[in-house]
């Protein structure tokens, strides 16, 4: 697994819903967010595990809001310049953008799925069908 583990929003919000907000720590230790990601995602106080880091090419980032939303184009922007990391991102253009850059990514399925397997849940389906009653757009 790669060292450094960037998310987009989805995936926060999502665990944070279905109440397996702490999952991401429990495989990760650490999970690094860029600051428009935390203010997406809503809440006045982050846990300890989770870092905020901007990107320092602003004109990378810049380009990729172009074509995505700003929240993602910010995790894309930064998992390129840590280099070896996982990107955690759930929505389509930005997995297909992501891709095409190289970036090894996961979405909030395939978090569970990692827990599943580290025996940190028992079942995913009552966890699928959890984020499936969610508000949360697919």
């Amino acid at each position: 697994m790669p060292p450094t583990i960037v998310s987009d929003t989805s995936c926060l919000i999502l665990l944070k819903q279905i109440g397996e907000f702490d999952l991401l720590q429990k495989l990760f230790g650490t999970v690094i967010i860029t600051a428009i990601i935390a203010d997406e995602f809503g809440e006045t106080i982050l846990p300890h595990w989770i870092t905020v880091e901007n990107p320092k090419d602003k004109r990378q980032e810049k380009f990729l809001a172009s074509l995505l939303h700003k929240g993602e184009a910010s995790a894309i922007a930064l998992a390129m310049e840590k280099g070896n990391c996982l990107l955690i991102i759930d929505e389509y253009k930005g997995r297909k953008m992501a891709k095409q850059l190289d970036i090894i990514i996961t979405g909030t399925l395939g978090v569970l799925a990692q827990a599943k397997a580290k025996g940190y849940i028992p079942l995913l389906r009552p966890l699928i069908d959890r984020i499936r009653q969610t508000n949360f757009p697919a």
